[in-house]
């Protein structure tokens, strides 16, 4: 992996109150960020600086050589008018769909940035479903103010009947291949967007800012090379639908640092692609390094999967702290998938409180979170073997050393596939309170070096259909 630098920006400098804007918080600013990005892209780029107010808006392209930078007390609040976002081709959940325009996108621009200590915030609670069991009385109530329409099978609110119908016939939130651009039209409220959206993009920086309340996922860069992550905070409420905090997608060289998520579903996830799609595409995320991040809610801490088919490799994560998450780190995939998970380097990690299990290899994720399959004890014991395939997925090759985990409901649990076991872990200097052990099955060349559990009940260590487990 080589060393990466910061991306540098001509000393020009353009204030979007110059172009017609105004923070006032309702005056819609879409035509002065669109005026002001052209201003600077002609004369070769520079930074766009958005002053202390609130920047109401529709979306925001940037362009190569661009600097969108907040300063302090800015806010930039994207409007919810679905008629601000056309539709678009793009990928989401790792296949190739039609999602509305992202609030903040660019497609294959190089050099571009966003810093500063400002705050992009999504309005994602007019864009996402919520059931009533997850909001107090006056929270749902202030919901079913607004509008929309409530299945009452689930008691779940839907931003509009046409969301809801959507839903009902669409695989993990994408629907069906082959509708119409009419039909994809009628169920424009259920396409909701990534907030951050940086295809094909490269020398990238986000910095300083806080990015909350993203609509579906908050921040995705998708085949990008030269990324820097830095100093930033990703909020969602810890019940949005697919409130994922960054998903880094089929990437190149990235660092992820000193930077902190509380989010509704994964925190920091690595993924490349799904199924035939994801395997077409081919382009794995490669040369990834995540120091000193801290994970509030989440439904994992550092998150592979489950969209792995193009592969993930060259992984270094230290310095990090789960503070609450479902699970601590968190690798998913399933038969389908094809893929390979491998070297992977994760130390000094600490954690509390963690719902499920402090280190979870699930090759049968079927779409739910850690806690619901627990819950509902869709685990898998005895499965049959398949022919390996190009839709194998495998995970190998992974090292994880100083962990330290205050508190699981299982301490680690090993869920692999007979014909692709999870293979080559080796798992140093560790020390696990728990409710639970160890569970291991279908694992191969396991290695546990000074590993201490501590449980409440039962065995420290359970497995089956395990092959050379080395306990030292």
């Amino acid at each position: 992996m080589p060393q990466l630098r910061r991306p540098t920006f001509p000393k020009r400098c353009a204030n979007i109150a110059d172009f017609g804007g105004n923070g006032n918080g309702t005056a819609l600013n879409t035509d002065a960020f669109k005026a002001a990005v052209e201003w600077l892209s002609e004369r070769g780029g520079g930074r766009l600086e958005v002053p202390a107010g609130i920047w109401f808006t529709g979306p925001i392209e940037l362009k190569s050589n661009i600097e969108l930078h907040l300063c302090e007390n800015a806010v930039i609040l994207f409007s919810s008018d679905r008629d601000l976002y056309p539709l678009i081709e793009t990928s989401f959940e790792g296949l190739d769909t039609w999602r509305c325009e992202s609030p903040i996108h660019a497609n294959g621009a190089v050099n571009v940035a966003i810093t500063g200590k400002g705050v992009i915030d999504g309005n994602g609670q007019d864009w996402r479903a919520c059931k009533k069991s997850k909001l107090t009385s006056s929270q749902w109530k202030a919901l079913l103010a607004k509008g929309g329409y409530v299945n009452p099978e689930n008691n779940c609110w839907y931003p509009s009947e046409a969301y809801y119908r959507a839903e009902k016939m669409s695989d993990m939130n994408v629907p069906p291949k082959g509708l119409g651009r009419d039909e994809l039209e009628e169920i424009k409220d259920f396409l909701r967007p990534v907030m951050v959206s940086l295809r094909n993009c490269s020398n990238v920086l986000l910095e300083g800012c806080t990015f909350q309340n993203s609509p579906a996922w908050n921040i995705h860069p998708l085949m990008c090379t030269n990324l820097i992550v830095k100093d930033i905070s990703v909020r969602n409420p810890w019940y949005s639908q697919n409130g994922d905090g960054i998903d880094i997608e089929s990437c190149t060289n990235t660092i992820i640092v000193d930077s902190n998520f509380d989010v509704g579903d994964d925190g920091i996830c690595i993924k490349s692609g799904k199924d035939e799609d994801g395997r077409r595409r081919g382009i794995p995320t490669k040369g990834l390094i995540v120091d000193g991040c801290t994970v509030y809610h989440g439904h994992g801490g550092f998150v592979v999967g489950s969209e792995m088919s193009g592969g993930v490799e060259d992984v270094k994560v230290s310095n990090c702290r789960f503070l609450g998450t479902d699970v601590g780190l968190r690798f998913k995939s399933k038969r389908g998938r094809g893929g390979v998970v491998r070297n992977i380097w994760i130390e000094n990690i600490y954690m509390t409180d963690i719902a499920t299990e402090s280190l979870l290899f699930d090759l049968h994720y079927g779409g739910k979170s850690a806690v619901e399959q627990l819950e509902d004890g869709s685990t898998v014991s005895v499965v049959e073997p398949q022919a390996v395939d190009e839709t194998t997925p495998e995970f190998r090759d992974i090292y994880i050393s100083d962990v330290v985990c205050n508190g699981a409901r299982r301490a680690m649990y090993f869920n692999g596939i007979p014909e692709m076991p999870v293979k080559n872990v080796s798992i140093r200097n560790c020390c696990v309170s728990s409710t639970t052990g160890i569970e291991m099955n279908y694992a191969e060349d396991v290695t546990l070096e000074n590993v201490s559990v501590t449980v409440e009940k039962g065995k420290e260590l359970v497995q089956s259909n395990v092959r050379n487990l080395i306990v030292k």
